[in-house]
């Protein structure tokens, strides 16, 4: 095995870990029994509605094991375990494996909340892992450079094919730090820096993203240039924001673009395994062909929609989409330039309310944005996205609105303060309110974050035979 393609799996083990111990404490209030989207649930659903077409559209070991509590936390176990090994070096293949297939498990019956793009993007560097850990693991590298290279560059061509006006002017950082789903301590000190500052550091965001990757198909030292800009664009995003493992992954990423070379007095990198038995030799053939769909598959989504595809190209489209691991990317296409946020508070009387508080996003105005590390608070963070629909539309928070009312433990304990915690309160209401960061009277003052506009999100509701349902006889 190549030292670079040993790098990037025992990185690509960090990331796992990572992975599989965030959602580990939380997946008892995500997918449990008393859970906000349990698992057991959707999988009669799902086979109810497909048949036995059902694990093949949603392939999971849930399928085989049921989806008790035992069952999701002996899957994260599992994950976190081939993790561990990938980490040491042992098994790589199979570790590598039975990672992949763990977070393929979770994700393809995970609903909102594995949706995000960098879940898809550790289950195709998941994919890239097995060609690194085969008999031929310089494809693997090769590979990881060709995921990067799409990752980035799309990443900054959505952004201008968008059309979105704040990034062709180059404002769109002026309204990012405060905006974007989870701020981080720093985010404050990075949305005080002047207009100009800000539209320079957003033309360097889209040059890095569209020019960089192409360095990588250069020689040495142009290829080492564009992951040092990768790199530190990376750092610069996981220094002003929460976004789990995101820039983890994209840093081991990029450390594919080293050459054994470079990584030759690293210790803990253990020479070239012997092939053995459990090593499985890939054709190149294979390995040009997943870059060739991954390409397709891009470039086709970004023309028209897969449903209007050619039988035989839709049917080949469905089958990389049931693996989820063979992706399209594009990060903030659309910059948000106001930032709605639910407040949810409970009462017990319908006059009395109390307002719950959660673990990282904005909600007290005098507490100061939190740094989360690579942990992804998923509640969190699909908070953001729900403040920008409508409560007709979000189904996962009506259901999330019910297990507080049922006073489900595991829900209640995402939060940093339940002001209800003997039992749960009999009603609830949810407040739209338009958030921003504090100035500078305002911040002397005590607050980091000031509110407008308050807005009914959903009616004031409560539990109705043991069902969510609207308090007709309370008024806001």
């Amino acid at each position: 095995m190549s030292l670079v393609a040993a790098a990037f799996l025992r990185g690509l083990g960090v990331v796992y870990a990572c992975a599989f111990l965030s959602l580990w404490v939380q997946v008892d209030a995500l997918y449990g029994p008393a859970g906000i989207s349990p698992v057991g649930r959707w999988l009669v659903a799902a086979q109810e509605q497909l048949g036995a077409e059902a694990p093949l559209g949603f392939p999971s070991l849930f399928w085989l094991t049921g989806a008790s509590e035992w069952a999701l936390h002996g899957l994260c176990a599992l994950g976190l375990g081939a993790a561990v090994a990938l980490i040491a070096g042992r098994l790589s293949l199979w570790a590598a494996l039975t990672a992949w297939a763990s977070y393929l498990s979770f994700v393809s019956v995970g609903s909102v909340f594995l949706a995000f793009q960098w879940d898809l993007l550790l289950l195709e560097a998941g994919m890239v892992g097995l060609f690194a850990a085969s008999a031929e693991p310089r494809l693997g590298v090769w590979l990881a450079r060709a995921l990067l290279l799409k990752l980035m560059f799309l990443s900054g061509a959505v952004k201008l094919a968008s059309g979105d006006s704040t990034w062709r002017d180059l404002t769109a950082l002026t309204y990012h730090y405060w905006s974007q789903p989870l701020p981080s301590p720093t985010s404050v000190a990075a949305a005080a820096l002047p207009v100009p500052v800000q539209k320079l550091s957003t033309f360097l965001t889209l040059a890095i993203e569209l020019g960089a990757p192409w360095g990588m198909l250069g020689p040495r030292r142009l290829r080492l240039a564009s992951a040092a800009l990768l790199a530190g664009l990376q750092g610069l995003i996981a220094a002003t924001g929460n976004y789990g493992f995101f820039n983890l992954l994209t840093l081991v990423l990029c450390a594919c673009l080293l050459d054994d070379s470079d990584l030759a007095r690293l210790r803990f990198l253990a020479r070239p395994e012997p092939v053995t038995r459990d090593r499985l030799r890939v054709p190149r053939r294979v390995a040009a062909g997943l870059v060739a769909a991954s390409s397709l598959l891009v470039a086709c989504q970004r023309l028209t929609p897969p449903a209007r595809f050619p039988g035989a190209l839709r049917s080949f489209c469905d089958l990389l989409s049931t693996l989820r691991s063979v992706n399209s990317y594009g990060l903030f296409a659309v910059m948000t330039t106001e930032r709605p946020e639910i407040v949810i508070e409970g009462s017990a009387d319908g006059a009395d309310w109390r307002p719950y508080q959660f673990r990282w996003k904005p909600g007290d105005l005098e507490r100061a944005p939190r740094f989360a590390g690579p942990h992804m608070p998923r509640v969190d963070w699909q908070m953001w996205f729900a403040a920008l629909g409508s409560c007709q539309d979000e189904l996962w928070f009506q259901r999330f609105l019910q297990r507080v009312l049922e006073g489900s433990r595991p829900v209640t304990a995402l939060f940093a303060r339940n002001p209800f915690p003997g039992d749960p309160p009999r009603y609830l209401r949810t407040t739209l309110w338009q958030y921003r960061f504090a100035g500078g009277e305002e911040r002397r003052a005590g607050a980091c974050w000031v509110r407008s506009d308050p807005q009914s999100y959903c009616p004031i509701v409560t539990l109705r035979d043991g069902h969510l349902a609207a308090a007709n006889d309370l008024s806001r």
